[in-house]
């Protein structure tokens, strides 16, 4: 009786709404990691990092070793649960800056002890 603005054929049926739902948004699921995998690329190579990300519209990011002022690793609680990490790197110009998101945490762990400590030697040698 407080279902009585449910449509006749779906109140017998009412397993189809998850059906329905699963259906459309399984293929999403399946398809984002390569997706992301597919778009998101870096790279660490002598004084430079470099980072691509995008689909549809890409953006290239080189940041200069020398110029990191930090690099910051986190966890949401969705990377935390699949063992993943964020990188960040920032620099003195919010343009220079860049994340790269989705590591692996020990490698994650491993590019900013990297970073920091190339950079540290990078700012030493500037002086």
């Amino acid at each position: 009786s407080g279902w009585s603005w449910v449509p006749g054929w779906f109140a017998g049926n009412s397993w189809l709404l998850p059906a329905a739902v699963l259906v459309v948004v399984l293929p999403f699921l399946v398809a984002e990691p390569f997706v992301r995998y597919a778009v998101h690329r870096w790279e660490l190579s002598g004084d430079v990092v470099y980072a691509r990300s995008g689909y549809l519209t890409r953006e290239w990011v080189f940041v200069p070793v020398s110029r990191i002022q930090t690099v910051d690793k986190g966890q949401g609680w969705m990377e935390r649960l699949l063992g993943l990490a964020t990188l960040e790197i920032r620099t003195a110009s919010h343009a220079g800056s860049s994340t790269i998101k989705g590591l692996d945490f020990a490698v994650a762990a491993g590019l900013a002890e990297q970073l920091a400590h190339r950079a540290e030697e990078l700012r030493d040698d500037a002086t």
